[in-house]
């Protein structure tokens, strides 16, 4: 039996076709995924970024080049990072976006990150959908500061000073849609009482103000505010998170003295790109775990002001989902305007 190649192949070379086209990529992928687990067991093979969207010398970047070192150690590759500030954190997010989504390029995400979801116009990228979560980093309250030796030594004073006066009471922070700020906020809202949030550029000018009693009270970081309360310039009335901070643990909590709903922590944490292999962000994940439990790390973080703390990456990806919904209401109860 013969047949002309130039006509169509009977029934039994189709068929014999039909199935070349499905065993092709069933044969490359049988070739390609051994590889790649092997690539992932061997992870990482080179070094790492990590992508921060603050610049150097701030708090932020400080802790994670404390804890890029110590996780570098453990992994046995160098973790680079590379500082990409501005536009909400979006100038960082890119970076990390375009690049490969293998492990070799990380993102930190912020209660910044959170903020900047509902606050900016055009963020160009979806914090949630595009970065996958694999440990927290560092978490920090805000405390409120009256004047060492003024008129409101309690939280109670300014509360009853708000009430006796509405809108009298000027409250300072750093500038509109600061984390800060939206804190000030979210206390006015909660608290049922007015007062008047005046913004000011940074933390030495907020001091300049409160210490010539043009403010009555500052919301700030601990780590900001930690030499005026260490001096003795300032006190500590109240912190904004949802228990005694470890670093001022005589300061009650806001919510300790009547202030129900209120609760702000500020938190950092490192993400990936979307589509990073499961065994890559468990071994990371397991990494920082022990990298942050580390005294040593507690110490130096602690003495920087802020907490080291370890999550569980539901936990974190979580905690990014519902500081996004909190401060979109916030920003829209405030009528702040997008940027």
């Amino acid at each position: 039996m013969s047949f002309d190649v130039a006509q169509k192949p009977p029934g039994l070379f189709r068929r014999a076709g039909k199935f070349m086209k499905w065993l092709a990529p069933a044969l490359a992928l049988a070739i390609v995924a051994p590889a790649a687990a092997a690539a992932q067991e061997d992870y990482p093979s080179r070094d790492i970024t990590l992508v921060l969207p603050f610049g150097p010398g701030g708090i932020a970047d400080i802790t994670s080049r404390v804890v890029a070192d110590a996780l570098g150690k453990k992994l046995g590759r160098q973790i680079v990072i590379m500082n990409q500030p501005g536009a909400g954190g979006a100038t960082a997010a890119r970076a990390a976006l375009n690049a490969e989504a293998d492990g070799y390029t990380l993102a930190l995400l912020s209660n910044g990150t959170a903020i900047s979801v509902p606050l900016f116009k055009n963020l160009q990228f979806d914090p949630v959908k595009d970065f996958v979560p694999i440990s927290s980093l560092a978490y920090f309250d805000f405390v409120f500061v009256t004047k060492a030796g003024g008129k409101y030594k309690t939280l109670k004073d300014v509360l009853d000073a708000a009430k006796a006066d509405p809108g009298a009471l000027n409250v300072g922070t750093i500038n509109v849609g600061s984390s800060q700020n939206l804190a000030a906020e979210l206390f006015r809202s909660t608290s049922g009482i007015d007062f008047t949030i005046v913004p000011y550029k940074a933390t030495p000018d907020l001091l300049v103000a409160l210490l010539g009693d043009e403010l009555d009270v500052i919301v700030d970081s601990q780590t900001a505010l930690k030499a005026a309360l260490t001096q003795g310039q300032a006190t500590a009335v109240a912190s904004s998170g949802p228990t005694r901070s470890m670093l001022l643990p005589d300061v009650p909590t806001a919510q300790e003295q009547g202030v129900t709903g209120f609760d702000v922590t500020s938190w950092n944490g490192i993400f990936a790109p979307t589509g990073t292999p499961p065994e890559v962000v468990k071994k990371l994940n397991a990494a920082l775990v022990e990298v942050l439990a580390d005294p040593a790390i507690q110490k130096r973080f602690a003495d920087l002001g802020v907490e080291a703390r370890s999550s569980t990456p539901e936990e974190i990806g979580k905690r990014l989902s519902d500081d996004i919904r909190k401060w979109s209401d916030v920003i829209e109860k405030a009528g702040i305007p997008k940027q």
